[in-house]
């Protein structure tokens, strides 16, 4: 659990029809450890303090550091906690070592419980406000951004921030076209439901969140992860699981049906549809139905998820019936499933130039995936992002694409066995990586097997938020001299981490200590460079859609620093320094008459500096001003892009032949206008005030819809830089022979 307070955004109510009351603010439930975890704790400070990459001894320095962390991250945006708070805890401050190595964990459970207590009289004072409305004619502003501000210094200035905190969500519904009482209503059910959702948090919660505080002090991708965290990163990982095939949703109070996996239980059953909620889950064929309405949605998950070919009994209220609707009751025997949507995809786009016609071929990888256990099991078919990879370039060959692009834009990472076997589908072989362990061994990570699956010109597409496997991935063929890399600064992960499972360890019988998920060497690029903090740098540039002081190994305090090693012995496969001055040039030319690509370039700058503001208007007058502005451009450049001269002399032009089922793109809301942004960093849909849960699934859907169709300029540019540089080596036999891999020769067009 990354943060126990989750993304809040908070307007004022008024009017009859409240929702039910939540329990009374001064009396939370009051959690405790769990007999476990003072022993979870200590064994793994054991690991933390003795096999780290960077060892850091567990002592009053480390302990004021979590102490620190600790309440960041569960009031990261100085909502909750005064300064007297802090204070009243602050004997804790240089005690969190003994707590650990005493197994006494009261601290921070007191901290805790201390939060949740104060969370139910924020809820109760902003639900209290509701009735009384607000004035927008005065000037005054809301610091919507206080991750860097101090503390509240008493109860009389958190009330003041919160007083303008729901001003703003009342102006935003308010600018939405919603009346007084629906924004009553709204906020109300909003506030409500967020107090139940924090009383939900349970012991497990508390115990992760306190010991992910103590790994990430010691450095930013070490974590703590409790047993149901353990199993969800290894789905994650293994992209399957056993359960019926079905993604879920908090709504409201209910869990609803997000999507539907195809060939799963619940596709194959043609009982279950979108936007159906689960009321009630029963075990077997006779197991009594347990009902799950209001519960966490992680609990009702674990409800439904269960062994193969057991059977679960879902009680549903349809989607289109109202909350008295009639039931029905589904039994569902559980299946395997594949979670599809993370696997590697593909499609093939055309490009025209000239009196040309470029297919080129397009890999979507979100993530570089291992089933870990299957293939230790010896399974012939487990799952691999490198095999999938394999088998769609074969797809694509017999397509007879003109070249491929390698999509990992998003790819947050995975096996770093993955990465070099993803290498060596492109490279004949040689080094790919080299890993530095904490006692300075250098082991080089490579690929024996001669031969490529693709030989043919190669693209690889980045952006900020690719990480980890993707740099290994991208530096490798930047460094062989294979393919241009195009896009944005990558994030500057060099880390690699190893999965220690506590509970093997201490070998108990079930699952109850969870894994530490440590940092035990540092990788470097095979020219002797290293990714960390600086990332990977693209031949070719586009628009930085996020600074790196917000996102990105950099935007960490206490990441590792840059260094290098010496280089690896390895032979670059190819010379692409001939053709990218010219891939630049004409790049450069091209999206300076492609209007549709200087309205991306502008709006990434808009949202950049919307990003950048810390404070907005509370002033009616002056919001609707802004927006009025906003739109105005947004119209204007819609206006130009309809433009046919967009497209100078027709002659380049994108077609989707295949489709790729590319996921929606990461959508994000900023915290004070919460403007959905598209991963390009532009501006996807208006704010119409809600959050995701206020919506509904439809509505969540369309919108989602809206984001997929929205035409990718990004890929599109990225495309017709690849046709480039094959019209360039198809005309001059000389540059095809410096610029692709050595033996390979492509058809001339040379008269």
């Amino acid at each position: 659990m990354r943060k126990l307070l989750w993304a809040l955004t908070l307007v004022a109510l008024a009017g009859p029809s409240f929702a039910d009351p939540t329990p009374q603010a001064g009396t939370p439930l009051l959690l405790k450890p769990a007999p476990t975890d003072g022993e979870a704790a200590v064994w793994a400070t054991r690991f933390l303090t003795k096999f780290h990459y960077k060892p850091m001894a567990l002592d009053d320095a480390m302990s004021a550091q979590i102490f620190t962390r600790y309440l960041d991250s569960l009031d990261s945006d100085r909502l909750f906690f005064t300064q007297a708070d802090v204070d009243r805890f602050g004997d804790y401050r240089t005690k969190l070592d003994d707590a650990i190595y005493d197994q006494d964990l009261t601290a921070p459970f007191a901290i805790f419980n201390l939060y949740e207590q104060r969370v139910g009289e924020r809820v109760a004072y902003a639900r209290a406000l509701l009735p009384k409305g607000f004035d927008f004619t005065v000037d005054e502003t809301y610091q919507f951004d206080r991750e860097k501000t101090p503390w509240a210094k008493n109860e009389a200035e958190v009330d003041d921030l919160w007083r303008k905190r729901i001003k703003n969500d009342w102006l935003r519904l308010k600018m939405a076209g919603k009346n007084d009482k629906d924004i009553r209503d709204t906020l109300d059910k909003r506030y409500a439901n967020y107090l139940d959702r924090v009383r939900q948090l349970n012991s497990e919660d508390v115990f992760q969140t306190f010991m992910n505080s103590y790994a990430m002090s010691i450095e930013p991708h070490t974590n703590y992860l409790g047993p149901r965290a353990s199993e969800n990163f290894d789905i994650a990982m293994k992209l399957s699981l056993e359960g019926i095939g079905a993604v879920l949703q908090r709504d409201e109070d209910y869990t609803a049906i997000r999507e539907i996996v195809p060939g799963g239980p619940a596709a194959l059953s043609n009982k279950v549809k979108v936007g159906d909620r689960v009321v009630g889950v029963g075990q077997g064929e006779h197991g009594p139905i347990v009902d799950v309405v209001g519960w966490r949605l992680d609990d009702v998950v674990e409800k439904i998820r269960g062994a193969k070919d057991t059977v679960v009994r879902l009680e549903i209220l349809p989607t289109e019936a109202g909350p008295d609707g009639k039931h029905m009751t589904i039994a569902l025997t559980r299946k395997k499933v594949s979670i599809e949507e993370q696997a590697a995809k593909k499609s093939v786009i055309e490009v025209k130039a000239g009196d040309h016609t470029r297919h080129i071929g397009v890999i979507s990888l979100p993530t570089f995936y291992q089933d870990f256990d299957a293939r230790r099991r010896g399974d012939a078919d487990y799952k691999s992002a490198t095999r999938d990879v394999e088998k769609l370039l074969g797809e694509l060959k017999k397509d007879k694409v003109d070249g491929v692009i390698v999509d990992l834009r998003n790819n947050g990472g995975g096996s770093l066995a993955e990465a070099t076997d993803l290498t060596g589908l492109f490279i004949d072989k040689g080094p790919v990586v080299q890993v530095r362990n904490a006692s300075g061994q250098v082991e080089e990570e490579e690929d024996p097997h001669p031969g490529m699956a693709w030989d043919g010109p190669l693209a690889v597409l980045v952006n900020r938020a690719s990480a980890s496997a993707s740099e290994i991935f991208a530096a490798a063929i930047q460094d062989y001299g294979r393919g241009v890399i195009v896009g944005e600064p990558t994030f500057g992960k060099g880390t690699v981490q190893n999965l220690v499972d506590l509970d093997e360890l201490a070998r108990n019988e079930k699952p109850e200590y969870g894994e530490v998920k440590m940092t035990i060497a540092q990788f470097f690029r095979i020219n002797g460079g290293s990714t960390q903090l600086r990332g990977v740098t693209p031949d070719i540039s586009f628009p930085l859609t996020v600074d790196a002081t917000e996102f990105g190994e950099s935007s960490y305090d206490n990441a590792l620093p840059w260094t290098s090693i010496a280089p690896a012995h390895y032979q670059t496969v190819a010379d692409l320094k001939p053709v990218v001055p010219t891939l630049i040039e004409r790049h450069d030319a091209r999206v300076a008459q492609n209007t549709e690509w200087q309205n991306f370039a502008a709006e990434i700058a808009d949202a950049r500096q919307m990003r950048s503001e810390k404070t907005v208007s509370l002033n009616e007058q002056a919001r609707r001003k802004q927006r009025d502005e906003e739109e105005a451009k947004r119209k204007a450049r819609e206006t130009a892009s309809a433009t046919p001269a967009t497209d100078p002399a027709g002659k380049t032009q994108q077609k989707i032949m295949q489709d790729s089922k590319a996921g929606a793109p990461n959508a994000t809301t900023s915290n004070a206008n919460a403007s959905v942004l598209a991963e390009d960093g532009a501006p996807a849909t208006q704010d119409d005030g809600l959050q995701p849960d206020e919506r509904g699934i439809q509505t969540d859907i369309k919108r989602e819809q809206a984001a997929k169709d929205k035409r990718d300029v990004v890929l599109d540019e990225a495309a017709h830089i690849l046709a480039d540089e094959i019209s360039l080596i198809r005309t001059d036999t000389k540059l095809a022979a410096r610029v692709l891999p050595r033996g390979v020769i492509m058809p001339s067009e040379v008269d």
